[in-house]
């Protein structure tokens, strides 16, 4: 990852944040403070989504993920039930990975196939491969990785909320972001697992294609 990209992430997601609520806070009041402390994310995540050009399933999912954060935020009415309302969506979105899996049709696949397509691969060839059995299973467990990491994230900020309030706004913001940070390694690390995986498949393929020939 891009060192720079790093320093933005701290500096939208958790420094801009914090600033705002907590000078914002005794003029704004909770609510306002809160809401418009998520701005510089917001903006931040549309300028990236636009300059990386991330139109595809998963720029698609962010896109939608991000409006519907920002629909609910927008309609909470006050700060404590903007929060408990985060936990809800965070929920949501979990659940739909888990019905991806379900369904035998992991997110985490669809991700992939959008990384191939940006390195040149045609989308149809790669979920040809992608849903062989022997890659199929490791999709499934990098998509549970995600149902994990949201109900982490949810049940963390459910329990900071309930046991300190709104007070626990601006710690959220760190351990939040550090857990999530976390989360994101492990599911890099699991993507680099996997290409592994899909180049051993591929040689494999290759070599029974050259003995019938």
């Amino acid at each position: 990852m891009n060192k720079n990209m790093i320093w933005l992430d701290i500096l939208f997601y958790i420094i801009l944040p914090f600033i705002i609520w907590s000078y914002g806070r005794e003029s704004l009041g909770d609510y306002w403070a809160m809401l418009l402390s998520t701005s510089p994310g917001f903006i931040y995540t549309v300028f990236r989504f636009v300059i990386d050009r991330q139109f595809n399933i998963t720029g698609t999912f962010i896109l939608i993920s991000l409006l519907i954060g920002t629909l609910v935020d927008l309609l909470s009415g006050s700060a404590e039930r903007m929060l408990w309302n985060q936990v809800i969506v965070g929920l949501a979105f979990s659940l739909i990975y888990l019905g991806s899996l379900t369904l035998k049709k992991p997110l985490a696949l669809y991700f992939f196939v959008d990384l191939a397509y940006l390195q040149g691969y045609e989308r149809e060839n790669s979920k040809k491969l992608f849903f062989r059995r022997e890659l199929l299973i490791w999709f499934q467990l990098l998509t549970l990785l995600f149902v994990v990491r949201g109900g982490t994230l949810a049940g963390l900020k459910s329990w900071l909320i309930y046991k300190y309030g709104v007070d626990a706004y601006s710690s959220m913001l760190l351990y939040m972001r550090v857990i999530g940070g976390s989360f994101s390694v492990l599911m890099a690390i699991g993507y680099v697992f996997i290409g592994i995986k899909i180049k051993q498949v591929t040689t494999t393929l290759e070599g029974k294609v050259e003995v019938k020939v």
